[in-house]
């Protein structure tokens, strides 16, 4: 098989919160958005995927247990206390953690969705 790309649908409950969150929190790069009454996504571009945003999820508050939900969006930065420090200024809290591999830091979106940093040192880049 070849595919041509690759992506994540996430099902939001705070559609608005979350859009605003990849857009202007992670800076994530929009590639395009559609607000019908019976259709409303965003997509933003994720490296060599995607992410589309849409409706119909469910919140939670704080970090979703992994029994709610079992997948944590993971952005590999080049330093992941310089991008924790930006992220907590936007008022993300952040946690950063310090591994013999590298070094991670967790937080999540306005639905609880789990995200982490992880640092691009060590991971055969």
């Amino acid at each position: 098989m070849r595919y041509t790309m690759a992506g994540i649908i996430l099902f939001t409950q705070n559609y608005n919160d979350c859009v605003a969150f990849y857009r202007d929190v992670l800076e994530l790069d929009l590639l395009y958005r559609i607000d019908r009454p019976e259709e409303r996504l965003t997509t933003f571009s994720l490296g060599d995927t995607y992410l589309m945003v849409e409706n119909d999820g469910v919140a939670y508050d704080g970090p979703k247990p992994i029994e709610m939900s079992p997948v944590k969006f993971r952005f590999n930065v080049e330093d992941v206390k310089v991008t924790s420090d930006a992220l907590r200024a936007k008022g993300v809290t952040v946690k950063v953690m310090e591994h013999s591999w590298g070094t991670t830091a967790e937080f999540h979106d306005p639905d609880g969705n789990r995200c982490a940093l992880r640092s691009d040192q060590g991971f055969g880049l």
